[in-house]
């Protein structure tokens, strides 16, 4: 195959010239899908710009009780398997409102500039406490809540619900919420069927303590972003011209001759509802101690469909808080960007040896910020190794669309004698083969 670093001048790409200068289509490049067509930006939202101020969510129905619209009651949960609240008393529902629409995030991301944030972003003060106390309107009470688990409790002496709704610097109270779809029964039926999949290899132990039904329901932090990019990517594509095999019988090599070329794209794309986890724990991807990496195996989420928050979603759902600010995430943010725009560039090429990109370079000329909190189902299943190491175990399930993934520990002696018994059985049909042929 030709060296491209001896290579001379190459010849040009049979490709039409025109798509070989075209940058590719500005067309949104999201990890969800993209988005319709969308309005122009609010007057609101306009000033708050204009005045480089984070964007207001805070909710302004104070904290405590929340009240039904209809009859008053605060008993206000979700409605299973939709995005509805519903009041136990009067069973009237209502859903809240969009949060991209109430907030003017659903214009156009080509026209972002700077860095847009929205005061549920705003950076975490590391010395506020993650208890508050409520004074409940009900009967007077002082009910005491620790944020990083929860956002409501219930009054000990008159059983009604308080809840935090307004936003506190400790970052757990997010800008919206995309409520649960899945049941719980649907949840354990997905995990049984994953772990059942794997229950041949899978540790005695967890086979006997395996209990589907002990999934929760857990609300775990992430920030979206959106970005108004630019980027820059060089490299070396490849049309094979010939391919041919040297050597005779079973010593055979397969050989390849291809035309290098230089490729050169420089293009502007937009990235819409990036997903990006904003719990450090969460992002401890360290595959000795924890099986998180599965948490960003089960997305996307049709972020889209996020309403803003409020309190009485999380009904007897447990949550995270963010401890993770917009410029720790950035890096993390703008490496996912540029892959993005890799693919996008390698999409536009027609060469079918395919594309080495040798030099990238991404700019950002605008991106915008909110805390969201999704809905995970999660099972989880401590293990304790021979050797000492401890080791969580997770099964994931998204809360919206049902996708599935995680880890279950494996029985060591299984995989070897699996493995022994799979060698000796094609060990023996390669001696049956050439002794007849």
């Amino acid at each position: 195959m030709s060296d491209p670093t001896t290579t001379p001048q190459p010849p040009v790409p049979p490709v039409d010239p025109a798509a070989q200068a075209a940058a590719p289509d500005a067309a949104p490049a999201s990890a969800a899908s993209a988005a319709p067509a969308t309005p122009a930006v609010p007057p609101e939202l306009q000033e708050a710009l204009a005045d480089d101020r984070p964007i207001d969510t805070s909710n302004a129905k104070g904290d405590g009780l929340t009240k039904c619209p209809r009859c008053g009651s605060a008993e206000i949960g979700p409605v299973p398997g939709s995005d509805n609240l519903r009041c136990a008393f009067c069973r009237f529902e209502w859903v809240a409102a969009n949060f991209m629409q109430s907030v003017g995030f659903d214009s156009p991301i080509e026209h972002l500039e700077g860095i847009v944030v929205t005061t549920g972003v705003s950076d975490i003060d590391r010395d506020a406490s993650n208890i508050i106390t409520l004074k409940c309107q009900g009967c007077g009470a002082e009910v005491v809540i620790n944020t990083e688990s929860q956002l409501q409790s219930r009054c000990h002496w008159c059983r009604q619900v308080l809840s935090q709704q307004t936003q506190i610097p400790n970052g757990a109270v997010p800008d919206a919420v995309l409520p649960f779809r899945l049941t719980h029964e649907q949840a354990v039926e997905q995990v049984r069927k994953f772990a059942n999949k794997r229950r041949l290899f899978a540790h005695k132990r967890f086979k006997a303590e395996f209990t589907p039904e002990n999934v929760v329901g857990v609300y775990m932090p992430y920030l979206l972003v959106d970005g108004n990019a630019h980027a820059d990517v060089a490299g070396f594509g490849e049309i094979k011209t010939r391919q041919y095999q040297r050597g005779s019988d079973n010593n055979k090599t397969t050989y390849y001759d291809a035309d290098v070329y230089r490729v050169a794209r420089s293009f502007d794309f937009t990235v819409d509802d990036l997903t990006i986890e904003s719990s450090s724990s969460r992002a401890d991807h360290d595959t000795k101690r924890n099986t998180n990496n599965v948490i960003n195996t089960i997305l996307p989420f049709d972020t889209k469909n996020a309403v803003k928050y409020d309190a009485n979603y999380m009904g007897s759902y447990t949550s995270e808080k963010r401890d993770l600010n917009v410029d720790a995430v950035m890096p993390v943010a703008q490496h996912q960007m540029l892959s993005i725009a890799r693919q996008k560039a390698t999409d536009a090429t027609t060469y079918d040896r395919g594309v080495r990109w040798e030099s990238e370079a991404l700019e950002l000329k605008g991106t915008r910020w909110v805390s969201v909190l999704l809905p995970v189902w999660l099972y989880s299943y401590y293990e304790k190794k021979p050797n000492g190491n401890e080791f969580l175990h997770y099964i994931a399930v998204n809360g919206r669309t049902g996708e599935t993934m995680g880890s279950i520990p494996v029985s060591v002696p299984k995989l070897l004698l699996a493995s022994f018994t799979v060698g000796t059985v094609l060990e023996a049909f390669a001696v049956w083969v050439l002794w007849n042929f």
